[in-house]
């Protein structure tokens, strides 16, 4: 029997403080309450190491168990397409299923893991204090508590990934090499700084009509994205599964009788054109560490015929997209 090949894509840890950090706060910090809240705040952060740590531990713990061959890899240290192996797991939240789809085609399935899930309880006691929200793991159908019983599904085929909706990009007629899986951000790159764009939206290469904005830029998201930045924007969460693309412009100037077009949908079987027109911008690809620089004049087409990518997800958030 061929035993199955996983790679573990870990979250790294200089995104958490160190323990020299926090011993460097507890012994120069004043008696004032300002001072102690940062140390409870560096306390709360370094707890989160120890759970994302905890969280890799026994991930690997399981594996070791299972008659498969796997190795763990830091998703800072993987820079080229994944191949050679029958799943992806990655050990984090939503933003290491995102860079890891980034590397992934329509045929290696991905295995979230939510290596530190938000505790309620904590975030009621802080409340007062600080936001003690952890991880999101909106895609991620696995924690520690539920791993081995998720993956034994995978390995047992007693589960079957689903196929989220991905968005291609070209600019300039040229496709970048990376799909969006959560959504895009057309912008200047300063946040203060007026985007000026149009767009259209093209179906069967029959184009609507012309659309002129100036705002602090355009977000598209795909299903899976619509429940993030989308959704606190004000955009309407969509089904996971559907092949549809949402746009919304961000804080227009002065719409006018264009106010009731600046959010809409993209169907499948559509195309969205816009045309950039400030000096240079930026388009942010599923957050802000990969992005692609643009310039006046230049023209980007989006559309949702892009690779599809194959993930588990939890029961939950399937039965709540029916």
């Amino acid at each position: 029997m061929v035993r199955r090949r996983l790679l573990l894509l870990l979250k790294p840890f200089d995104v958490y403080p160190s323990s020299e950090s926090l011993l460097h706060t507890t012994t120069t910090t004043s008696s004032s309450s300002s001072s102690s809240n940062r140390h409870k705040v560096l306390r709360y952060l370094y707890n989160r190491t120890l759970a994302h740590k905890n969280a890799i531990n026994f991930c690997q713990n399981v594996l070791k168990k299972k008659s498969v061959e796997w190795k763990a890899v830091f998703r800072s240290d993987l820079s080229k397409p994944i191949h050679d192996v029958d799943l992806v797991i990655t050990v984090g939240g939503d933003g290491t299923l995102l860079q890891a789809s980034h590397l992934i085609d329509d045929s290696l399935p991905v295995l979230g893991v939510n290596s530190d899930p938000t505790q309620p309880k904590e975030v009621e006691e802080l409340s007062e204090e600080f936001d003690a929200t952890r991880s999101t793991g909106h895609l991620c159908a696995a924690t520690s508590s539920n791993f081995e019983q998720v993956l034994d599904s995978i390995l047992e085929n007693r589960s079957e990934p689903s196929e989220l909706s991905r968005m291609a990009i070209t600019v300039n007629s040229k496709l970048i090499p990376t799909y969006a899986l959560n959504d895009i951000l057309l912008a200047h790159p300063c946040p203060a700084t007026v985007s000026r764009f149009s767009f259209r939206i093209k179906k069967d290469g029959e184009p609507s009509s012309l659309l002129h904005f100036r705002s602090s830029g355009l977000r598209v998201s795909t299903a899976a994205g619509s429940t993030a930045a989308m959704h606190s924007a004000g955009g309407l969460t969509m089904p996971i599964l559907s092949k549809e693309l949402q746009y919304l412009v961000r804080e227009p100037i002065s719409p006018g009788s264009s106010s009731h077009l600046m959010h809409g949908f993209v169907n499948s079987y559509e195309a969205m054109d816009i045309s950039w027109f400030c000096r240079e911008g930026r388009l942010f690809i599923d957050g802000s560490h990969v992005f692609h620089s643009i310039q006046l004049g230049d023209t980007i087409e989006l559309s949702s015929r892009a690779p599809l990518l194959k993930v588990y997800l939890s029961p939950d958030l399937l039965s709540r997209s029916e």
